[in-house]
């Protein structure tokens, strides 16, 4: 695994972004996206046991008698067609770099012998930005889970059943993230506040996709 010139510090919280070679299209089906989810849920609590072994248990039941400490807390993320976001906040020395690595391996060995694939699906490095302020990780939040209805793959964010937004409104049956660690969220305001700001991100989208042609 390649060295960082600026290492990731325990403590801190990272937005982290990744894409896959050449913007390929790495999510095919419903049941593609729910095994990267299975994926992070696995290697953030309970390498323990075998895969195999998690995966038959219920989807989202606690797993208190299996859990580990783990090497990050999962804030908030979104699974997209073509690249994934995390926010996440490092528990321990090099804990991200460890994460983003074995579930990214982990999903492309799966990927690769689903569709006869061979050779990397994932970009080299996954970018990373330090996240400063309060107010910013909360920005952060509602701008990666307004990536799908930016990208018009749905209208509203709720539809999109591959993000932690319905974890932050208080409607998924799944628990990955660890929001409330960090942010003191109440559901019926922070639908309001992603919401708003839907149509205004779009046309950002559309600024700056002018600006790349």
């Amino acid at each position: 695994m390649p060295v960082r010139k600026i290492p990731l510090v325990e403590g801190h919280i990272y937005h982290i972004f990744t894409r896959s070679i050449g913007k390929y299209e790495v999510f095919k089906s419903e049941k593609d996206y729910l095994r990267m989810l299975d994926t992070i849920e696995y290697y953030r609590n309970c390498e323990v046991v075998r895969f195999s072994q998690f995966q038959n248990l219920k989807r989202g039941k606690p797993l208190p008698e299996i859990a580990k400490e783990g090497k990050v807390s999962i804030i908030s993320y979104c699974l997209m067609p073509t690249h994934l976001h995390f926010i996440l906040f490092q528990e321990e020395k090099e804990g991200i770099s460890k994460f983003m690595e074995r579930v990214l391996k982990s999903y492309a060995k799966y990927f690769n012998y689903k569709y006869r694939r061979e050779g990397p699906l994932w970009s080299s490095r996954f970018k990373n930005v330090l996240v400063k302020t309060d107010e910013q990780l909360l920005h952060l939040t509602r701008y990666i889970h307004l990536n799908p209805c930016t990208s018009f793959l749905v209208e509203k964010p709720e539809e999109w059943k591959f993000s932690s937004y319905l974890e932050f409104i208080g409607e998924s049956k799944r628990k990955i993230c660890e929001f409330e660690k960090f942010l003191d969220i109440n559901p019926p305001d922070y639908k309001k506040f992603v919401e708003e700001r839907k149509d205004y991100q779009r046309e950002l989208a559309k600024i700056k996709d002018l600006l790349l042609e």
